[in-house]
């Protein structure tokens, strides 16, 4: 009996299509806004500049929606 016990707790979660689905889009948004991070910090162009500021404020807007901290490890 114990063994059955022990056996469910190290079983993994799973996890619904639907929410692995929104996980992986949140991954993806994550990944996407470190990368505009690191081309603004190396881009000095104000127009390119200012685009990546655009799509970055729509990426930080996508990852609310998912109630993502906008200071996670991402932005470092």
């Amino acid at each position: 009996m114990e063994s059955a016990q022990s056996e469910k707790k190290d079983a993994p979660k799973r996890i619904t299509p639907e929410a692995a689905a929104a996980l992986r889009k949140k991954e993806t948004l994550l990944l996407a806004r470190a990368r505009l991070q690191q081309q603004m910090r190396a881009d000095l162009h104000p127009r390119h500049l200012e685009m990546l500021q655009n799509a970055l404020a729509d990426l930080e807007k996508q990852l609310a929606e998912f109630g993502a901290s906008v200071d996670g490890p991402a932005s470092s």
